[in-house]
């Protein structure tokens, strides 16, 4: 994915441009006072970052209902 940067008056002023470049699979990183503020992504991106985000973090047998009872249990001692 190719990354562009632009402040954030610029995509208030050329927002039609930026929106274009995002729609033909471009990220922008948008910049405030030359600090990173946010990040005008592609919708399907959205759904790569969550999905790279989580990798790893849940096991591939993940239950749930396993999950809540082991914290019930934790919380308030046997559940059963």
């Amino acid at each position: 994915m190719i990354t562009a940067t632009a402040t954030a008056t610029e995509m208030q002023n050329n927002f039609g441009r930026y929106l274009n470049l995002v729609m033909s699979g471009q990220e922008i990183i948008v910049t405030k006072n030359g600090r990173e503020v946010g990040r005008f992504i592609p919708k399907d991106a959205a759904v790569s970052y969550l999905t790279d985000s989580l990798t790893g973090i849940l096991k591939e047998d993940y239950d749930l209902d396993e999950v809540k009872a082991e914290s019930m249990r934790a919380k308030y001692g046997s559940v059963d």
